[in-house]
Formats: structure tokens, sequence, C-alpha cells
């Protein structure tokens, strides 16, 4: 009986058991030559790709952001708010970024004319007669420009506060200031006739595409961030 037990002890711990040491499970293998030849990781490269996908990420949610007063305008009442005579007006929070008509007359201290890349029609903004709270901007036909233009005198168009009037009025306080010397005061309104909740679905749109943009790049970084922390962990 013990011989037996002794016999099968011996056949246990021989080589390639797993309790052997010197087994061939136990066996550390030699490194590929071929895969120690390989380039190391580009780092440098992979960095300066994580902050492009991360400045990108963030340009795309600036613009996002700048854009999404708009958006919500196009999801506002389809029909403009009667709010009469514009000289008389004094908007509040009930107003704000509003599908409104409205009558006035237009004022000439501060009013400037500009126009826009690949528009062919121009524009005008000027302060209300009576009430230089609130400016307009109107939009002049091509070819109507000019001393003979009379300025329309109904309005219908998305009543906003100049700070929140978009990206495609940023700046145009100081545009007035430059070029007439005139200020627009602080807290004053912009009317920008013409310009309809089903006109600014653009707006929407860029919003979701932009949001996208931003959502992918910052996707990619979790995926190149997490992939340089499982091969650390792995090494």
């Amino acid at each position: 009986m013990s011989s037996e037990r002794t016999s099968l002890d011996a056949r246990l711990s021989g080589p390639g058991h797993p309790s052997d040491p010197r087994g061939a499970s136990f066996e550390v293998a030699e490194p590929d030559p071929e895969f120690a030849a390989l380039p190391a990781p580009p780092r440098a490269e992979r960095t300066a790709a994580v902050i492009l996908m991360v400045l990108t990420a963030v340009a795309a949610a600036v613009m996002s952001l700048a854009l999404l007063g708009e958006a919500r305008y196009a999801f506002s009442a389809g029909h403009p708010q009667d709010v009469g005579d514009l000289a008389s007006l004094q908007p509040g929070v009930e107003l704000e970024n509003r599908y409104i008509r409205t009558t006035g007359l237009l004022g000439t201290s501060g009013a400037i004319h500009y126009g826009r890349a690949a528009e062919a029609d121009s524009f005008r903004v000027a302060p209300v007669a009576g009430n230089p709270t609130i400016w307009v901007e109107i939009r002049v036909p091509e070819g109507f420009e000019g001393p003979r233009f009379v300025p329309p005198t109904s309005f219908a168009g998305r009543l906003v506060p100049l700070p929140k009037a978009g990206i495609r009025h940023a700046g145009l306080a100081g545009s007035v200031r430059e070029q007439t010397q005139v200020s627009v005061p602080e807290g004053a309104w912009l009317l920008i006739d013409g310009s309809s909740p089903r006109s600014s679905r653009w707006a929407v749109a860029l919003v979701a595409l932009f949001l996208g943009f931003a959502g992918w790049n910052l996707v990619g970084v979790f995926r190149v961030l997490r992939r340089v922390k499982d091969r650390h962990a792995e090494s």
C-alpha cells in the first residue's frame, strides 16, 4: 500500500505536471523578436490628435450654444403676436424670442447699413423713433438701396434682447458705435424683420449637427485614452 502511494506521489510530482515548477505549463515564453522590433506607439501624434479632438468638440459645443436661441425660436408659435406701436412698447420676458407683428417709424440717428457674405440683399439697422431701446433690422432687396429707399412702417419678425440675438448679430452694437458714434443703450432689444419661426429651422439642423460632431469627438477621445490605459495595464 505504501509503495503504491509512493509511486503515485512520484508521478504527480514528475515533470510536466502543474505541481512541478519545472513543468511546461509554468515555463515563461520568450518575447517574440518580431513583436519586439515593432516601433513604439507614436505618442506625440496621439497626443496631438487627442488635443485636436478636444478643441474641435469645444468649438462645436460653443457654436451650438451660439445658435441655441434661434433654434428655440424655430419651435415658437408660427402666428405673429400683435404688440401695437413700437414707440410705446416696453418688452419684457413674455416677448423675448417671440414672433411679433408691429408698426413704427425708424429714426436716423445711429442707423447703419451693411451686407453679409453670400447674400445679395443688404441690411439696415436703425432705432425706433421715440424709443431708442428698440432697434429694427430690415432687409433691403438688391438694387433698392439708395437715397430713394423708404423704410417700411410695419414689421413682423423675431423680437429678442440684442445680446441674445445670435451669432449673426454679434458685434452689432460695436459697429453702430464705430460708424455713427452713437451708443446702443444697455438692455436694448432687436426686432429682426422678416425672421419667422419657419425661416429659422436651419438653426435646428446646425445645432443637431454641431452637437453630434462634439459627441463624436468626445467618444473618440475616450476610446483613445482607454486604449492607452489598457496598454499600460497589460505592460
